[in-house]
């Protein structure tokens, strides 16, 4: 039904990264998810934004994979990635300051 054991361990050896990269950025979004329901302590926010700097470096690492990328491409992958950071920080800034 699923193949041979050879083609098996070939799609494993192809598909282990990308399922473990996706499990563990699942088990992220589900704590800080959690940490938001629940508000836990007064500053849980510190440890949602730890939590997404996380993520965030996961993506980075495994699933654009920049680790194997020229230093000129991952240059160029941090600055989107601190782009994004400034487009969502104004962002908030406007959505906090009509509050």
């Amino acid at each position: 039904m699923f193949g041979t054991g050879d083609e098996r361990r070939i799609l494993w050896r192809h598909m282990r990264e990308p399922v473990l990269t996706a499990g563990a950025l699942l088990v992220m979004l589900g704590i800080n998810v959690a940490l938001g329901a629940t508000l836990p302590f007064p500053n849980v926010w510190i440890v949602e934004l730890i939590v997404a700097s996380a993520m965030v470096v996961t993506i980075l690492l495994f699933s654009m994979e920049v680790r194997h990328e020229p230093p000129l491409v991952k240059l160029f992958a941090g600055i989107g990635f601190f782009w994004v950071g400034i487009l969502f920080a104004m962002t908030l800034v406007d959505y906090l300051s009509r509050a």
